[in-house]
């Protein structure tokens, strides 16, 4: 009898019968997932077998019997693979186990020891256990002691190491590498706790390295692992809560797991992928003789909590992943697209300095021969201040730039950190030429409305003009976009920044809202404000209900409503005054602030949140800046906002870190909404994942918050949303509506472009349906149309929409609006390549004569087909706007147009490569001997599901230049492909490799396509059968690669 419940059960011919009388909703069944099936299968043997050979025990049989049912079952699969080597398999008659084996030359033969002699851990190293410190189990520290005598290299990664920890297994450790065995440890100066004396003395070990984490304040390594490697086979890994402490390893409450390669090696190749990728960090630095006084340093002040301690705060120069990408996508705004007034929008605490600082870094490099003169603007003494700072920190210059503000007067003005009430007293424009300043940076660049900015702005002409705000909105209202080409250059997301503990996490409640707002009237893009007022305010019993759910709700989910200190967005002055009076009428001091309210007003009010006095106050609209509180941890929203934007700035407002504050408590209240709120934009930006929808992540309960966060949406909130995510783009219907009304909803024209930004939408999210063309049609936007390739054409665009290669899609825009007039056999070879690449695209086939009937008759009818030709050339522009990183070619000996960093699909990469018959190719790797090429295709999550430890440690890259890749399961070490791999630098061939992160697109649901990391060198391997190869690339990986790369990378 089944009990009823979780399972992962392979269905057997017993359980079939018994869920056949089961009804269909009562069970869920899955095929095995092919990637995941050798493992799943193998498992289910085990039990199987296992059984099978208790029972010849139980029916009379010894273990000669069972080995020879164990001979058969080997026999069965040499007949069935028709491999020979299944036959060396085979289990020898004695019954024995080998337990070790010593080297020729081994020193402790001379002393007549023999193998038998060694000492091994009291506990298994085929089986996992756990140490709980039990008095019947052996002690944690005398098996390390036994682990390390008996490793080939050892790695240890802990928090801290104690002297009086240490000395228990430093004999061992100095013999273990006195004999050549390789250490490496990993530690942090977290609160102070190392001890000196105990690095010093690992750091006079020979064959040890070691590497420590001087920045606790964001790197909290809290892991403790030992692990031990074993070239026999037979590694073993300690992981659990004993940092290396006298304490920690023998006597606390400790527990830790020791895993064993033999029982789950899918877990030991996740420690050491994590470990490696660890030491490959570059917040893990060498610790050598030199770097005894900095780790004091660095100690003490943990320990004393020294915040004054400049050495302490020294920034490392090097740019965190998230930092680089910003630095990537500036680069290519300039480089690509020629555009250089670019806007960073990052909330406030995210780093957005030290941004700035590294990109001038890199102007000043890329400009040797330049003065390159900087001028920082901002509003108030302390930014300019922290910025001077920041700057010569990552300049390594002490003596870098100079005030002018206040008190503060500069000797030279070449590198001036100015305020802009300075600026405009000093009529300091007069003194310069608009060509003095090479880089101007403006922070805060929302005020740059302000008349105070418009000279500044208006009289310099830098070669770089960087803006650098938390909002893109102004204080008016207005768009600070038209002095940026329209365009935000990047974005810090909020997920990345909570994950980098620059913002506090939070915990979003979407709270059922007792009004339905469906049936209010909807124009220009959003409600309107006296409509939502009527209702919130003025609607008598409805709106006093409303405030007594919202009370409610409060009380429900905060912790302590004496520990409150809170905001509420509301949607007008008098909704926020009812809100208030509400409030304190329900004995929660409450008060409201308007644009209105002088600037003494605000001070107070901040300080009465701060001081406990009130616990909420009320505000109308974000640009009140006189609500920048960072000691806020709740926030109500008390009304739908339809700008994402906006909805992101309020809630920043709660995500400031400030000292006890554990979390932000929001509270948004969710009615049933017109179906053209976009629900979805709003937690897209709440998640660090973005390749899963919005819908998917609802239903799975929110899995790719950031961490340390939490999201939950009451059961009919949840059910509007996903209702109104289905009614908006989920299907054609939803697309054809928002078309429709689209230039009154945005006052923008309707273009592709304009539709996809507007809505943030992916174009793929279309093209599964449709083309844009006739959804319009459809919206009655434009006049219907009849083309001869509308059936062919939608399906190409979706595999076009993720081209990034600026050489292939400058080429296409310049030929596909003259096809007629195009002889395609005087084209040169690099252009032929390009054409071939489009035509397997479209039509699905390699063209082997360019005068073929076929060929042309489909060129021509695509230019024939004028509407959509013009999409086609629509969304190619519109690709070259999205792309953010630069590109450059791959010297592959011949003129090949794939290049770096770019996404292509397997058809159109094999066809660049002269390679013409892509179907063909089914595996995950392709030799193209007359090019003298292996191809290698990695897909990194081989399971069709997100989180497969089976199979995710593979693949994957350790650092930017490092990739780790499994080769497939036939490979051996010494076979002529094995023996390609590891000597193509010697045989003059090269290694190609391209990465994607899933089989499926998950968009489209059709094949992903891949992106080129290059060309690879072999490092080292380790197996045969599948061999397990280090490459080191020749171009680093980009950062906004490397986390879909790197599946260890936290945050």
């Amino acid at each position: 009898m089944l009990s009823f419940g979780l399972y992962e059960q392979i269905i057997n011919n017993a359980l079939t019968s018994e869920l056949a009388e089961i009804p269909e909703a009562r069970k869920a069944v899955a095929p095995i997932d092919k990637a995941e099936a050798s493992k799943v299968l193998a498992q289910y043997l085990v039990d199987v077998v296992q059984k099978g050979l208790d029972n010849v025990l139980d029916n009379g049989g010894d273990i000669s019997t069972q080995i020879e049912l164990t001979n058969q079952i080997i026999a069965l699969i040499q007949n069935a693979t028709k491999e020979a080597d299944f036959a060396t398999l085979g289990v020898n008659q004695r019954a024995e186990q080998l337990l070790a084996l010593l080297r020729e030359s081994d020193p402790r033969l001379a002393v007549g020891k023999t193998a038998a002699d060694i000492e091994r851990p009291e506990t298994s190293i085929a089986q996992s256990s756990l140490f709980t410190g039990a008095v019947h189990e052996p002690q944690m520290f005398t098996e390390l002691k036994k682990e390390i005598v008996s490793a080939d290299r050892i790695d240890m990664l802990v928090s801290f190491i104690k002297w009086s920890g240490l000395r228990l297994i430093m004999d061992e450790l100095r013999e273990f590498t006195q004999n050549g065995g390789e250490l490496r440890i990993i530690t942090t100066s977290y609160m102070g706790a190392t001890d000196i004396k105990a690095i010093e003395e690992l750091q006079q070990l020979p064959n040890t390295q070691i590497k420590v984490s001087y920045n606790t304040k964001t790197t909290r390594l809290h892991a403790k692992a030992y692990i031990f490697y074993r070239e026999t086979g037979f590694t073993t890994a300690y992981v659990g809560s004993s940092n290396l402490s006298n304490a920690a390893l023998t006597s606390g409450l400790e527990w830790n797991t020791k895993v064993t390669k033999r029982d789950l090696p899918e877990t030991i190749d996740k420690i050491a992928a994590t470990f490696e990728y660890y030491w490959n960090d570059r917040e893990f630095e060498y610790y050598d003789e030199g770097q005894k006084e900095r780790l004091a340093r660095a100690l003490k002040a943990e320990k004393y909590f020294d915040t004054n301690n400049a050495e302490v705060y020294t920034m490392d120069i090097n740019p965190y992943s998230y930092q680089q990408e910003i630095l990537d996508k500036l680069e290519a705004e300039r480089t690509v697209r020629g555009y250089t007034r670019n806007l960073v929008v990052a909330a406030t605490g995210t780093g957005k300095t030290v941004i700035s600082a590294l990109d001038y870094k890199r102007f000043r490099k890329q400009n040797p021969d330049k003065p390159c003169r900087l001028l920082f603007v901002a509003h108030r003494e302390e930014i300019l201040k922290q910025s001077l700072y920041t700057f010569r920190a990552v300049l390594k210059d002490a003596n870098f730039g100079e005030m002018f503000v206040g008190n503060y007067k500069p000797d030279s003005i070449d590198n001036l950190f100015i305020s802009i009430q300075t600026f405009n007293s000093q009529d300091f424009a007069a003194k310069t030429t608009p060509e003095f300043y090479d880089y101007i940076i403006v922070d805060e660049f929302h005020h740059a409305a302000a008349p105070t900015y418009q000279k500044l702005l208006a009289y310099y002409q830098p070669r770089i003009l960087l803006g650098l705000t938390a909002t893109p909105e102004r204080m008016d209202g207005k768009s600070i976009l038209p002095y940026f080409n329209n365009r935000i250059a990047a974005e810090i997301r909020l997920p990345e920044a909570i994950d980098r503990k620059l913002l506090c996490p939070f915990q979003y409640f979407g709270v059922t809202d007792t009004v339905d707002l469906d049936s209010l009237k909807w124009s220009a893009g959003g409600y309107q404000k006296s409509e939502l007022e009527r209702i919130y305010t003025f609607s008598g019993a409805i709106a006093t209900q409303r405030a007594d759910h919202v009370v409610s709700s409060l009380l429900k989910y905060v912790t302590d409503i004496d520990e409150v200190k809170g905001l509420g967005f509301c949607v007008t002055v008098d909704h926020a005054e009812f809100m208030c009076r509400y409030f304190n009428d329900h004995n929660i001091p409450s008060m409201f602030l308007t644009g209105q309210s002088p600037d003494e007003e605000r001070k107070a009010a901040k300080q009465r949140l701060v001081s406990g006095e009130v616990r909420f106050i009320f505000v109308v609209d974000i640009y009140n800046e006189g609500v920048d509180i960072p000691e806020v941890n709740t926030v109500l929203f008390l009304r739908p906002t339809e700008s994402l934007t906006i909805f992101l700035q309020q809630l920043g407002r709660g995500l400031r870190l400030a000292e006890d504050k554990e979390c932000l408590t929001v509270l948004d209240f969710i009615g049933q909404a017109n179906r053209k709120y976009n629900f979805e934009d709003k937690f897209a930006a709440l998640l660090s994942n973005t390749t899963r929808s919005v819908s998917r992540e609802i239903k799975d309960g929110f899995v790719s918050v950031p961490k340390g966060c939490y999201i939950q949406l009451e059961k009919k909130a949840a059910k509007y949303i996903l209702d109104n995510i289905r009614a908006s783009y989920g299907n054609t219907t939803g697309l054809v509506a928002r078309v429709a009304t689209f230039a009154e909803d945005s006052g923008m024209e309707l273009t592709l472009a304009n539709f996809l930004d507007y809505y943030h939408l992916d174009p793929r999210a279309i093209y599964k349906f449709s083309s844009f063309s006739r959804i319009c049609a459809r919206a009655d936007v434009i006049e219907d149309f009849e083309e001869p390739l509308e059936e062919t054409l939608p399906k190409a665009f979706a595999r076009l929409a993720v081209i990034d290669s600026r050489r292939w899609i400058s080429f296409l825009l310049d030929i596909l609006p003259h096809l007629d007039d195009v002889n395609f056999v005087t084209l040169s070879d690099v252009e032929k390549r390009m054409m071939q690449m489009f035509n397997i695209t479209v039509w699905g086939k390699a063209v082997e004569d360019w005068n073929d009937e076929e060929v042309l008759d489909n060129l021509y009818a695509l230019s024939d087909s004028t509407v959509l030709l013009s999409e086609l050339l629509e969304l190619l522009r519109y690709r070259f706007e999205q792309i953010d990183f630069i590109d450059e070619p791959v010297d592959l000996g011949f003129n090949c147009p794939l290049d770096l960093h770019c996404t292509y699909t397997r058809d159109q990469l094999l066809v660049a490569l002269d390679f013409m018959k892509p179907a063909t190719v089914r595996e995950g790797v392709k030799w193209l001997p007359d090019k003298q090429l292996d191809v290698l295709f990695v897909t990194l999550n081989k399971a069709d599901k997100d989180y497969s430890p089976t199979t995710m440690y593979n693949d994957y890259s350790i650092s930017e230049s490092l990739f780790h890749w499994q080769s497939q399961s036939t490979t051996a070490e010494n076979s002529p492909t094995g023996q390609r791999y590891i000597h193509h630098k010697e045989r003059g061939s090269k290694v190609l490799l391209f990465v994607r992160e899933f089989k499926s697109d998950r968009v489209t649901g059709g094949a992903e396509a891949y992106t080129y990391l290059g060309t690879a060198n072999y490092v080292k391997h380790e197996g045969s059968r599948p061999m397990n190869i280090t490459w080191r690339l020749d171009r680093p990986i980009p950062a906004k690669f490397l986390k879909k790369t790197n599946k260890l990378v936290v945050g």
